[in-house]
């Protein structure tokens, strides 16, 4: 027998990533999201769906650049703040503990404490549903070199996050 479920619950657990945008001329901030993925390997480029009415879609669009920061398991507290709050209202650097770093490449800066980064140039934007798709070229990736070199592992921020965020769909 088979039964109905809520599309995304067996695509979990997926990676958490902490999408940063802006500049550091007071619109940094930071969002936290699940659905990214790589969409080409050459030229390199990733696609990244924000919610259309998120602060940081805005910033996106505006600014035509954002970076994706890879965290560590130990910043799930960050992430879930990051996720739960609006940078229209808060500054999510200075509330979650997170650091800005200056990125390489783009104006958008680099969070200290993640552990990988891909800096990003927004190539294409695609409305899907309540989502806006960025796909953006890879201008920039690094790590640190204990997690290129395997001597320190990244592993997923498990959690509830997917059902904290979209609650309803899981009921």
């Amino acid at each position: 027998m088979r039964v109905d479920v809520e599309y995304l619950e067996y695509l979990w657990p997926m990676r958490h990533y902490l999408i940063t945008c802006g500049d550091f001329k007071g619109t940094a901030n930071i969002i936290a999201v699940s659905f990214c993925m790589p969409v080409s390997k050459e030229p390199p480029m990733v696609a990244c769906a924000i919610g259309k009415s998120a602060y940081s879609c805005g910033l996106i669009e505006q600014n035509g650049e954002f970076v994706v920061n890879v965290p560590p398991k130990e910043l799930k507290r960050q992430i879930y703040y990051c996720g739960f709050h609006s940078g229209r209202f808060v500054n999510k650097f200075q509330e979650s503990g997170l650091t800005a770093q200056t990125a390489r490449s783009v104006k958008a800066p680099i969070i200290q404490e993640c552990t990988a980064f891909l800096e990003c140039q927004v190539t294409q934007a695609i409305d899907t549903g309540d989502k806006r798709l960025f796909i953006g070229t890879v201008l920039e990736a690094y790590a640190d070199e204990d997690v290129h070199k395997g001597e320190r592992i990244i592993e997923y921020a498990a959690g509830d996050f997917p059902r904290q965020v979209y609650g309803g769909r899981f009921a």
